[in-house]
């Protein structure tokens, strides 16, 4: 029995130095767990938040010029819906006029009892008044029948019309869509910066360049400045009424998909600042860089468009000497900024 009681006895003190080890790891990995000192993500610096945040209106950026494409084509198609509503209300009445008439017709034959003419010939007091009445009758044949004609004309038109309508909805619903997919990737994004830049103290979100727009705001308030806005060098007036407009609008917000007059996002800008000009721009960076003449940094002249990144994500309005004014992003409003700010994707000219 005892050769049985020693090796319970040796299990038992194995085990328990199984579990006091198991007990011990265990306290340890939930003291690495709960506590976390030891394997805390270490805080980023204001450089890497700058880099992240950077990275996030840039991206942000790249969807609202999806949205204001998506918009300027939701628009469009609304305005061509609206066009065809109209046009078929204005069938529909000419086809209801043509019906009324056509009922007359279709009334004064029933009253007139629908007899045979060779009979109504045989009983007539009158033949000869009869037969000047035959042809007058047939020849209103010949305008019913052309009122029947006019009136399946009309119907045809309209439903063509409710056709192309139905096609221009059901294009609209997939535009609001798309429009709604664009607005959360770019909510979304601008509220990843926010926690950022929320993150950090006043002064390191200076350092990001939150309080940079403000000071390069209130430095040009009064103004273009000798050697930053030589308009005589515009290339025409329209151009020179373009920079002029872009700095009576210095320190205006940056709010995404808005174009004035009291806040822009980039295109917004540019495309109010030569509406002002009176020159009619389209609505996205992608589409008015093929507006007007394409050219070279060289060739730079106050008014000419500037555009950034590989994607052509992003536009300011040349002002001279290497500058531009552009709506930066949420963190800074629309101010005055070197063009080498940022990669330099191409320019245009309006002429």
């Amino acid at each position: 029995m005892g050769a049985h009681r020693r090796p319970r006895q040796r299990a038992t003190g194995s085990g328990r130095a199984r579990t006091a080890a198991t007990i011990t790891l265990a306290g340890a990995a939930t003291a690495t767990g709960l506590g976390g000192t030891g394997h805390a993500d270490p805080q980023p610096t204001a450089a890497q938040v700058r880099a992240k945040v950077d990275k996030l209106y840039q991206e942000a950026e790249v969807a609202t010029e999806k949205y204001n494409g998506a918009k300027e084509k939701a628009d469009t198609a609304e305005q061509r819906l609206e066009r065809l509503r109209d046009e078929a209300a204005r069938k529909e009445d000419r086809l209801n006029s043509a019906r009324e008439a056509l009922g007359s017709v279709a009334a004064a034959q029933y009253r007139g009892g629908g007899l045979d003419p060779a009979v109504q010939l045989a009983l007539s007091s009158d033949p000869d008044r009869y037969l000047d009445g035959a042809a007058f009758a047939e020849r209103a044949g010949s305008r019913q029948k052309a009122a029947v004609g006019r009136v399946r004309k009309n119907l045809r038109e309209v439903e063509q019309l409710r056709g192309a309508a139905r096609v221009e909805v059901a294009s609209l619903k997939s535009r609001r869509a798309e429009l709604q997919r664009h607005r959360e990737t770019v909510t979304g994004k601008l509220e990843r910066a926010r926690r950022l830049l929320s993150r950090l103290t006043a002064e390191e979100r200076a350092d990001v360049g939150e309080g940079m727009g403000e000071r390069a705001s209130r430095a040009s308030s009064s103004g273009p400045r000798e050697g930053l806005s030589p308009s005589s060098q515009a290339p025409n007036s329209r151009a020179a009424a373009a920079v002029a407009y872009a700095y009576q609008k210095l320190g205006s917000p940056y709010v995404w998909g808005a174009t004035g007059p009291n806040a822009f996002d980039c295109s917004g800008l540019t495309q109010a600042a030569y509406r002002a000009a009176g020159v009619s721009l389209p609505r996205t960076t992608y589409a008015q860089i093929d507006t007007g003449r394409r050219v070279s940094r060289s060739e730079l002249l106050p008014g000419d468009l500037v555009f950034f990144y590989s994607g052509i994500t992003h536009v300011g309005i040349y002002v001279g000497n290497g500058n531009m004014i552009h709506a930066p992003n949420p963190s800074a409003p629309v101010r005055v900024a070197p063009v080498d700010e940022m990669p330099f994707a191409g320019a245009a000219r309006m002429v």
